[in-house]
């Protein structure tokens, strides 16, 4: 991804959407990692990403490091790794 695209969150926070859901799970974590500025839907986009790929434990541990007050959605997405994790226990 160009450098000057990379400070714009909406477009890194679109890139990473995209890439997890075609299952670039890497590529996704490579440009989360060179964001400067995460904001909530950053941190929303890679835990979705997480679930969604059914890398639940991921999910949790990024959950634990968000700084951010999380809205509804955020909270349900968590939820259901949690979920998915005591099925699979």
């Amino acid at each position: 991804m160009p450098e000057d695209y990379r400070n714009n969150n909406i477009t890194t926070n679109s890139a990473i959407d995209m890439l997890m859901k075609f299952g670039d799970v890497e590529s996704a974590e490579r440009i989360f990692l060179s964001i400067k500025a995460k904001d909530i839907i950053t941190y929303g986009a890679m835990v979705k990403g997480y679930v969604g790929n059914e890398m639940f434990e991921k999910a949790l541990d990024l959950f634990e490091q968000i700084g951010f007050e999380l809205g509804d959605e955020t909270y349900t997405i968590v939820f259901n790794a949690c979920a998915k994790l005591c099925n699979d226990r």
